[in-house]
């Protein structure tokens, strides 16, 4: 077989992609991306509330819409007296750091009482940072090392992915507004994966995030203009199974003429050409790609709020179109030291959170995590808004957590972490409420987060030690 002819430029670079990012977020508003259709869905009977799960593991809601789980990670921990809300219950008033959360209060749920003993320090001393981040989806104690025998645990979103993620174009999708560091020294002994991932495939195996919108943006809806999309994702289809073919068919033929350990080390390589195959094959099932009437962003905006709301924009597209089920968002990994000159704090945010009852910097610190709160907000508000195949908001059939795995940033605690569970979970949850869960693992809310997903045969998630009632 022929090699095959390297296929014409798909996109033109010369062209220019300056657009602002108002102008992308317009262009996203008059998006034709197609959600989850009321024809497509099966009927489930079921009780209103209840989740069905299909013989192949996916989670809906009782309607059959698509039941959704993402992970949003803030860092450094929260300043305690701003972000705690007063009252219990269906009766509480938010605190000032959720100012940027009023008229969403029926669609949150404030949990106390979750704790990550595996971030404390135990025998490994320094890193609570580097812990705060691992430990946050793993449950897991992370290995103290800078060196490549890195290990921690797989995380909550991987799970649920592993059973529920074939039935979408991309069993899970990760995202960060930070730097991508996958190895190195960044944290009192601590390699930087531990510090820059918050999804694990494996205890060893990160799952890197992309930071740049754009790459995103074409990962979820194919390059080019709207137009051109879906020819230009054809193209690379068969060019990408062209050269597989061809890849295989040379290593057939060689694989004859080697001995057996190097025959060994071929099959294994040739594992992983068959597992992309797989996945391109896995991919067409899906037929045409969703199209959104916008340009792809032009890449990572200087302005830190910006690259916040593309991400956060993204994410909620790549929900909306039911290009995945499964996500993680890290906005910031723990430790960060980020400066915001664009709400007046020219110190670093860690530098702030270590306040020591400083005045000054305790009202600073507030207002970093008000800053962050509201484009998490303005998050929350743009999934209410997006109607779903069953008329119910696609907020209302999700569960999106918000948190960090430092408590107070202060004194590096890692129990009462600040929990926020956005969404209804397609009615399976009970939103519009303070619940004081009375200190628990916050893996026990990730074996009952999994359990509405569908996942079967789940006893455990790192340090769990049964599921959340009552949330």
């Amino acid at each position: 077989m022929k090699a095959p002819a390297t296929p014409s430029r798909l996109v033109a670079n010369e062209r220019a992609l300056s657009l602002s990012r108002r102008q992308f977020l317009r262009g996203v508003g008059a998006c034709v991306a197609l959600p989850a259709l009321a024809s497509a869905l099966r009927p489930v009977a079921r009780a209103a509330g209840a989740v069905a799960a299909t013989p192949g593991g996916l989670a809906v809601t009782a309607t059959g819409a698509p039941l959704r789980m993402a992970y949003v990670y803030f860092p450094n921990g929260a300043h305690q007296n701003y972000w705690w809300p007063t009252g219990a219950g269906a009766d509480f008033t938010l605190g000032k750091t959720m100012q940027p959360l009023v008229g969403l209060q029926k669609s949150i749920q404030i949990l106390s009482g979750l704790d990550h003993k595996n971030a404390t320090a135990g025998n490994d001393g320094a890193g609570d940072h580097a812990r705060a981040n691992a430990t946050f989806l793993t449950g897991a104690r992370a290995r103290k090392t800078d060196s490549t025998d890195i290990a921690v645990g797989i995380s909550v979103d991987q799970i649920a992915a592993r059973q529920v993620g074939h039935l979408t174009r991309f069993p899970s999708l990760e995202l960060s507004c930070d730097s991508i560091r996958k190895s190195g020294r960044c944290d009192s002994g601590y390699s930087c994966a531990y510090q820059y991932n918050l999804s694990w495939a494996s205890a060893s195996t990160p799952m890197a995030p992309e930071s740049n919108p754009r790459l995103v943006f074409e990962r979820l809806f194919g390059a080019g203009a709207p137009g051109e999309r879906q020819k230009n994702f054809q193209m690379r289809q068969a060019t990408q199974k062209s050269l597989l073919d061809f890849v295989i068919d040379d290593a057939r033929s060689l694989q004859r003429k080697l001995g057996r350990s190097d025959q060994q080390k071929l099959d294994e390589y040739l594992t992983g050409v068959r597992e992309i195959e797989q996945r391109i094959q896995r991919t067409e099932t899906f037929g045409a790609l969703p199209n959104p009437q916008a340009e792809a962003p032009a890449g990572i905006p200087g302005d830190f709020g910006e690259h916040m709301d593309l991400m956060f924009e993204l994410l909620a597209m790549a929900l909306e179109t039911d290009s995945t089920r499964v996500a993680t968002l890290l906005l910031a990994g723990d430790g960060s030291n980020r400066a915001y000159p664009q709400i007046g704090i020219p110190e670093g945010h860690h530098f702030c959170s270590h306040h020591r009852n400083n005045e000054d910097l305790m009202e600073k610190i507030g207002k970093i995590d008000q800053y962050y709160m509201a484009h998490f907000a303005a998050f929350l508000k743009k999934l209410d808004a997006k109607k779903d195949a069953d008329g119910h908001s696609v907020l209302h059939n999700s569960m999106i957590v918000y948190g960090s795995g430092n408590s107070d940033g202060n004194r590096h605690t890692h129990d009462n972490l600040p929990i926020i569970l956005a969404g209804a979970g397609g009615g399976t949850l009970t939103p519009g409420r303070f619940s004081a869960l009375g200190g628990q693992p916050m893996s026990n809310l990730f074996l009952s987060m999994t359990d509405r997903m569908g996942v079967a045969g789940l006893d455990r998630i790192g340090d769990s030690s049964g599921r959340v009632r009552g949330v």
